[in-house]
């Protein structure tokens, strides 16, 4: 006999017994199964949902008995139904569709009936849950669906929408059907006829009571409703559910008993339970041990993870299993992001199974994917990050706090010793004031009455014509109490007084609270009006207040009040001070913030993207302008992208075709930026396969990445230098040296300076300075000395040979080979010393030599990833020396575009070209900050730019002897060379004073002829025009910042200038530079009437005025256009001034661009 159980639709128990029913019908009947009775329970239609399925039981009507039906009608009883018993709506019997007939305008006419869903030669049964024989089968149906509910279908194992057949069947699960069902029938059986009795009698009993639900009836249903039957229904929901249970781990254990007879017969060391892994869900394992090599240990334990060993590892022992064939198991829980299971057995020791050095692994099916986990771990790394930031600024805040706190205390404390100190000066000066004070001097003064204190009013009586004033119209007091200690606190006005013997006048006064002694003064008038006093001789006048506090009690009130005056100073100049603080890095960091902008659009000409800012996670279009590139004219233009310097786990992205964009000849690409960027990297190709590349001229496309939750890996860069502002400076080597390290240091990189110790540094700016450690070469001992300047790590060597104990830094004979031994000095202490610097950043003639000793003697021994970049600051000196570093060096620079065009055709440059690149110096924005600058009278910010210059116009006039006017002031602050345009200089001083301008020089010559000329011509200004200039002929760092807050313009007319700073700072004071067009003056001076195209394109706004030419015509007329701009057009002027303090002339590009070399040099 062959039983089919069709399941049309998952059921679970929770959808029988549904809490939402108020009643239920008791059906009895009997099928036509040879060993069964069922029971129907039938819920009002009325009352239940329509959308209910039946529970279909399908069985051949050729193996079974012919069935007989028999009914049994029950009174219908009030009361509530059972909680959370709600059967399913069944397709109706012969009785049921006469119910359905009866109440058709109540019911809903969607419920299909049995003709509806016959199918030939079958027999269908329908129920919701069976109590007798017939449940069984119907239960045992039920319980599959459920677990169907649960699981997902499983191989051989009976599910939604498949034949669960018992008999002959042989597959995994065997003859479970029908056997199991007659052993688990008995015990529900016994408790069904219970439950059967308990009804009938509770039904009789409402029956007489004549209460009934509904008094509708019908011949063989009858609808029950106790509360009595609750609990009845309760035992026959927890029978169903045990039932369930029961049957689920025997399907299970046959199904397992199954797997592991196929896998064993052959010869799988594992397999897994269910046999689709899902994500979110329990599996167990199960391990062969037998054919194993841990088939002799007494202990098996998996060790595994998930996702390629990356997401939740664990270690789980297995227990020995009663299935056949040495099989031992565990359970295991698969975490919701899991897409692969990983694992290996061992015996807790060293005995490994690791499937042949392959790992085991298993794909978990449904949930993510390789890509989702990824997008998932980085989403996770972000809320890490965000949580540890948080902590650490919590971190930072409480240690900034207890900072606070402590340094509260510690002021506090040293104002409380101030004031007892000042207190002590008060009372010995009081006290002796007091041994002089009297109640009254005869024939003088006088106060009644005699005795007084402080708040109560007295007459001060004063003989006029026993002093000075005997003379006066008017007399009048001014004064104070305690020496003055308050100031002035009485000032009355006398008046005559009827005493006879003498001029006398008087006073009602109010005697201050407080007061030990009054003092005063007599005047003729009052305070500010006054020209004749009265005040004793210098001594002024005292009198003792004879009720005066007790005087230790004064002394008390009073070291408390200078305790309580002194914390209000200090926390009125601490919030000042703050106030500044905050507004310096807000202004910084909108500067810098404006810079980025514009480094992001100083390749507009060629490429941008949209947006600007590219943020990580987000979708960024990126329009590229082949015209003017190597790609112009080409049919195709293939964009070829990856992220953090090429170096993205994801590799680099499929080359893709650019588009046309929607004007001009640009085309365009679409990238979606992944969440760990930090910098998106491109370049441009003619074809799929590559062909001709716009690759920027070997440095690439960057463009950084905002956002992620990945950073940059900071850079390790060393700089071997001669020279350090501001402890070994000759010249702008040492400026660059210093404010470059620092700019980059800012971006997060490692930067390390290694520097002679000369006997002539200046110690003063040295923090920390040690000795740190001794090694030899070139046959000395060189000690390596270690301190921090202006932030910044630093090794001084001193090779004990005396090569820099000359008491200077250039200027010796054999400066050549003193240079020449540092530079191998200095490559040999990072190699013992074990540095490994990914750039050695080497400068000018004096440390050209570490380019060619490194790749002749370091870089194949020890150093082989460290790249050299080399930086011309000045081509006037050691052209041989720098040539050869040019040959050797990864990339070179100069300090300006210009610059380096000017001397491309130079024979040590021209042959280098490729690797030579021009990158504008920067000005250190903590050194000239007008805002912060201790040497100019007012602080000043573009806001307040007219209010501070003029201040500082003054305050200039007045410290060098010229006239206070309002005149356009020319200054000029330089070396005075012929490089600088000394020529040009003398002409620019006539002609300032000829536009009736004021003119003001800073600077000495190193070439005494020209010192002595300028000396004469500064004594022949200052007879013919000592109001109108001056020249200073040294150098004086307090006198520069005022030249340069105070001056209107500022004359550079340099012949040729490699890059020049004195423009640059000019400008961040509110001064209007005039300059000779070359080299980075050009670069950084936008004429006001002829460059505004140029500036443009910079991304800036004219800023100047310039000349060409090397003489007089040419300096004529751009001073000339200056002045006239300043007499003419005052408010543009300002304007002007404004404008050129708010562009950025810092280090914050040039750090940008010098980073964008040092990678592009590290992929050489």
């Amino acid at each position: 006999m062959e039983v089919s159980l069709q399941v049309q639709r998952p059921l679970g128990y929770k959808a029988v017994f549904n809490h939402s029913t108020d009643c239920f019908k008791i059906k009895p009947f009997l099928g036509s199964f040879p060993f069964a009775r069922t029971t129907l329970f039938t819920p009002r239609r009325s009352e239940c949902p329509a959308s209910r399925l039946p529970h279909r039981v399908i069985a051949s009507a050729s193996d079974f008995s012919k069935r007989r039906q028999r009914r049994l009608s029950n009174p219908r009883s009030k009361g509530p139904a059972a909680k959370g018993f709600t059967p399913k709506t069944q397709v109706g019997t012969s009785t049921q569709k006469r119910d359905q007939k009866n109440n058709s305008e109540k019911e809903d006419s969607s419920i299909p009936t049995s003709s509806e869903s016959a199918e030939p030669n079958k027999t269908e049964i329908e129920s919701n849950i069976a109590l007798e024989e017939e449940s069984t089968i119907e239960l045992y149906q039920k319980n599959k669906v459920d677990e169907g509910e649960k699981e997902e279908p499983k191989e051989d194992i009976p599910s939604m929408g498949k034949e669960l057949v018992v008999g002959k069947s042989n597959q995994n699960v065997e003859n479970v059907s029908v056997s199991k069902i007659l052993e688990d029938v008995a015990g529900l059986q016994k408790k069904e006829t219970i439950l059967k009795n308990d009804i009938m009698s509770t039904s009789r009993d409402v029956a007489s009571g004549g209460k009934y639900l509904d008094s509708t009836e019908t011949d063989d249903t009858v609808t029950v409703k106790d509360e009595s039957v609750e609990s009845n229904e309760k035992i026959i929901e927890d029978t169903s559910i045990k039932l369930k249970l029961e049957v689920e781990a025997n399907l299970r254990k046959q199904e397992i008993d199954g797997l592991a007879e196929e896998n064993f017969l052959r010869g799988n060391k594992i397999f897994v339970y269910p046999q689709v892994v899902k994500p979110d869900e329990d599996i167990e394992m199960f391990f062969n041990r037998s054919f194993s090599a841990l088939k002799d240990e007494p202990d098996v334990l998996i060790m595994g993870a998930f996702n390629d060993w990356r997401w939740r590892s664990f270690t789980i022992r297995l227990n020995k299993t009663h299935l056949k064939g040495d099989w031992w198991s565990c359970q295991i829980h698969v975490p919701k992001e899991a897409y692969k299971m990983d694992f290996v057995f061992f015996n807790g020791q060293n005995v490994y199974d690791n499937n042949d050095k392959k790992d085991f692994c298993i794909p978990v099916e449904g949930g993510m994917d390789v890509f989702a986990f990824e997008d998932f771990l980085l989403e996770e790394k972000r809320r890490e990050l965000e949580k540890l930031a948080k902590e650490q600024a919590e971190k930072e805040r409480q240690e900034e706090e207890q900072r606070r706190i402590e340094a509260e205390k510690a002021a506090s404390e040293a104002e409380r010793a101030q004031a007892r100190m000042e207190t002590e000066r008060r009372r010995q000066i009081l006290q002796q004031l007091m041994k002089k004070a009297a109640r009254s001097v005869d024939n003088i003064w006088f106060i009644e009455p005699n005795e007084f204190k402080g708040a109560e009013k007295v007459k001060l009586h004063y003989n006029k014509s026993s002093g000075p004033l005997a003379h006066a119209n008017e007399l009048w007091i001014h004064g104070g109490h305690n020496n003055w200690n308050d100031g002035l606190t009485i000032v009355e006005k006398l008046v005559i007084s009827e005493r006879e013997g003498g001029d006398w006048w008087y006073a009602e006064v109010v005697i201050p609270d407080r007061s030990l002694v009054l003092d005063w003064v007599f005047a003729d008038g009052p305070p500010k009006v006054a020209t004749m006093y009265d005040n004793n001789n210098y001594q002024d006048f005292h009198a003792i207040v004879p009720k005066s506090i007790p005087e230790d009690l004064y002394w008390v009130e009073e070291e408390h009040q200078i305790f309580r005056k002194l914390q209000e100073e200090r926390k009125l100049r601490e919030k000042a001070m703050r106030a500044k603080a905050e507004k310096t890095a807000r202004m910084k960091a909108e500067m810098k913030e404006r810079t980025l902008k514009r480094f992001l659009l100083s390749q507009k000409h060629i490429v941008y993207t949209v947006p600007l800012d590219i943020h990580a996670g987000s979708t960024v279009t990126v329009l590229y302008n082949p015209a003017n590139t190597s790609l112009n004219g080409k049919p195709e233009v293939w964009f070829r992208c990856s992220f953090n310097r090429w170096t993205h786990r994801m590799g680099p992205l499929p080359p893709q075709r650019m588009s046309p964009a929607d004007s001009g000849s640009h085309v365009k690409a679409t990238v979606k930026v992944p969440l760990d960027a930090y910098m998106m990297d491109f370049v441009f190709s003619e074809r799929e396969d590559g062909g001709i590349f716009d690759n920027k001229g070997g440095m690439d496309y960057h463009i950084p990445v905002f956002g992620g939750i990945m950073k940059e890996p900071p850079m390790n860069i060393v700089h071997i230098a001669v020279e350090m502002a501001p402890i070994a400076k000759v010249g702008g080597l040492g400026d660059v040296v210093t404010s470059l390290s620092r700019a980059v240091q800012d971006l997060n990189h490692n930067v390390d300076i290694i520097l002679p110790k000369y006997d002539c540094l200046n110690l003063s700016h040295v923090k920390d300075l040690h000795y740190q450690r001794s090694y030899s070469w070139g046959g000395t001992e060189i000690k390596v000395w270690f301190g921090k300047v202006e932030g910044l790590s630093v090794y001084f060597l001193e090779p004990q040979n005396g090569l820099f104990w000359t008491g200077c830094v250039y200027g010796c004979r054999n400066d050549a080979e003193r240079f020449g031994f540092f530079c191998h000095a200095a490559l040999e202490f990072l190699l013992q010393c074990g540095f490994h610097p990914d750039i050695i950043h080497c400068h000018d003639w004096s440390s050209a030599p570490v380019a060619w000793l490194f790749k002749d003697h370091y870089m194949h021994y020890g150093l082989s990833k460290t790249r050299v970049v080399f930086t011309i600051h000045n081509l006037e000196f050691g052209a041989h020396l720098i040539g050869k570093a040019m040959a050797y060096t990864d990339k070179a620079t100069t300090v300006s575009h210009a610059y380096s065009k000017e001397v491309a055709g130079n024979p040590a440059i021209a042959p280098y070209l490729h690797k030579f690149h021009g990158i504008l110096n920067g000005i250190d924005l903590d050194i000239w900050d007008p805002y912060n600058d201790k040497f100019i009278p007012i602080s000043y910010t573009s806001e307040n730019v007219v209010e501070g210059k003029r201040a500082a116009k003054e305050a200039l006039q007045q410290r060098l002897g010229l006239k206070k006017s309002d005149l356009p002031l020319v200054g000029i602050i330089t070396r005075l060379t012929h490089q600088k345009g000394i020529h040009l200089i003398k002409h620019a001083i006539w002609r300032t004073l000829e536009r009736n301008g004021q003119v003001v020089l800073l600077g000495s010559a190193p070439d005494p002829r020209i010192q002595n000329d300028f000396m004469n011509l500064a004594n022949q200004l200052h007879s013919s025009h000592g109001d109108h200039a001056r020249l200073c002929l040294t150098y004086d760092e307090p006198l520069s910042h005022l030249i340069y807050a105070g001056a209107d313009f500022i004359l550079v007319p340099s012949i040729f200038e490699p890059c020049g700073l004195t423009q640059l700072t000019a400008m961040r004071y509110g001064s209007i530079p005039v300059v000779r067009k070359t080299g980075g003056l050009y670069d950084t001076v936008f004429d006001v009437d002829h460059d505004k195209a140029r500036a443009e394109a910079e991304g800036l706004e004219p800023n100047g005025f310039n000349f060409d030419g090397a003489d007089s015509a040419g300096v004529d007329y751009a001073l000339n256009r200056a002045i006239s701009a300043w007499y003419d057009g005052r408010d543009w002027f300002y304007s002007l001034c404004k404008r050129v303090m708010e562009q950025d002339w810092s280090w914050n590009r040039p750090a940008l661009d010098y980073m964008e070399l040092y990678h592009a040099a590290r992929k050489y």
